[in-house]
């Protein structure tokens, strides 16, 4: 296991048609990519999480074993490690910071597992919560990629009472 580590994305246009200047993603990963690429699983954080808070489902014998499968934990964009309001020091621009939704989320994973990685194959994609949501938008973008989806605790849309939650959040 190592600690995690960023790939920089250069600036990404997003779904709202906003541009991320230069957007990177924090991630770690656990266990060995095989010779084919395949072996992979995704394990995005949920809302407010980083890599190191799920780290507990991983190791030799658990539910994710790092000997057999080469496991990706990506940062959610916003949550502090990866692109987040945080990183921008003017406080009227960290207001103006743009949405990313699920959908980028998944899309700027896709694209640096590809380029950092090469990846063919993902064998499975797992999540709780928003990494949950996470895990439905890349089934759905990525049919033909992904083997398998495990969302837990999670909607593939987010409800009007749990809007209301995160909102609120936000606010301290």
């Amino acid at each position: 296991m190592h600690a995690g580590d960023r790939y920089d994305l250069g600036d990404v246009v997003l779904q709202s048609g906003a541009t991320l200047e230069g957007a990177r993603v924090a991630y770690k990963t656990l266990g060995a990519l095989n010779a084919a690429k395949t072996n992979v699983i995704i394990y995005p954080t949920s809302f407010g999480a980083q890599h190191s808070d799920l780290e507990w489902l991983i190791g030799p014998g658990k539910a994710l074993d790092p000997s057999k499968y080469f496991i990706v934990i990506p940062n959610m964009f916003g949550n502090g490690l990866s692109s987040s309001p945080s990183d921008v020091r003017d406080w009227k621009a960290r207001r103006e910071f743009p949405r990313i939704t699920m959908c980028d989320n998944v899309m700027l994973q896709h694209r640096f597992l590809r380029s950092r990685f090469d990846v063919q194959k993902i064998a499975l994609v797992v999540g709780f919560s928003m990494g949950g949501q996470q895990a439905f938008h890349w089934g759905a973008l990525f049919p033909d990629l992904v083997e398998r989806i495990a969302p837990i605790t999670s909607s593939a849309k987010t409800a009007q009472h749990n809007l209301v939650s995160s909102k609120g959040s936000r606010r301290f």
